[in-house]
């Protein structure tokens, strides 16, 4: 199965490395080739022939073409990672090279959603609206994938299988990529700002730096491994940790009294004003 990643900006970029790291394989005559058990290759579109260049370095057997129209030829899976606003323009170029009867056109563009991709490119291709996050370079994304009215289930689980390779997935309804965007994907920078907040309240009383972001780094590690191996909610391991009279209740009103959920919550709507 052939993909083709229009776009290896940074999100592209780290969806490529993604299913680079997760699809290589050496064989006996030390070639090299980027496939995974479904017999994946890639191939990258892209106009900054220093950015190919950088990826031909790194994995030799992808392909790579600053030539939009030739990357989607013989492709089986077409993923379409630029910013929104170009989504047209890259559309109205390799629209006529497309196989609607074959290929499945998948979107990676914040709010360019299935309904869109039909409207330009026509009613009867099979199309999904999927939405990562730069966790994908690490096999730690988390993706959620919509499917148009016409896709197979089949072809949905081509495209499940595909993400997979970089971390979880959820199939949801279209209406929910956007909800799930604000916590995953821009998530990312909210849990990005707490890590330096812990960082600077470490340095305030007296941590190096460096010292600092271990200990920050490594307690949100702690605090999702607990939460994945247990299955507990939140709350139930909050109650582990907190004694009546002690530090940990002191800081958690702390953060109550500063509207810390309300802030989390707003930051998360925000985005779908």
């Amino acid at each position: 199965m052939k993909v083709t990643v229009i776009g290896a900006g940074n999100m592209g970029g780290a969806l490529i490395h993604g299913w680079a790291k997760n699809s290589l394989r050496s064989y006996e005559n030390e070639t090299l080739r980027y496939e995974n058990e479904n017999g994946v290759s890639l191939c990258i579109a892209d106009k900054n022939e220093a950015l190919l260049a950088q990826f031909k370095e790194t994995y030799p057997a992808i392909e790579t073409t600053t030539d939009n129209v030739a990357a989607v030829k013989g492709a089986d899976i077409v993923v379409v990672v630029v910013k929104p606003w170009l989504m047209p323009l890259v559309l109205d170029e390799i629209k006529g090279a497309l196989d609607l009867e074959k290929q499945i056109i998948v979107s990676d563009a914040a709010n360019f959603t299935t309904e869109k991709l039909a409207e330009q490119l026509g009613e009867a291709g099979q199309y999904c609206y999927v939405i990562p996050n730069i966790a994908a370079e690490y096999g730690a994304s988390m993706s959620f994938i919509a499917k148009g009215k016409n896709t197979s289930d089949e072809s949905l689980a081509k495209v499940k299988a595909l993400y997979d390779l970089c971390g979880d997935t959820i199939v949801v309804t279209e209406n929910l990529v956007g909800p799930g965007m604000m916590m995953a994907s821009c998530g990312i920078a909210y849990v990005m700002r707490y890590i330096r907040a812990q960082m600077e309240g470490g340095c305030e009383m007296g941590f190096y730096p460096d010292q600092a972001k271990q200990i920050a780094l490594q307690t949100m590690q702690g605090a999702v491994s607990l939460l994945k191996e247990t299955g507990w909610h939140p709350e139930a391991a909050i109650d582990k940790v907190t004694t009546p009279g002690g530090v940990t209740i002191k800081g958690l009103n702390e953060l109550d009294h500063a509207g810390f959920n309300s802030a989390v919550i707003r930051s998360l709507k925000a985005g779908l004003k």
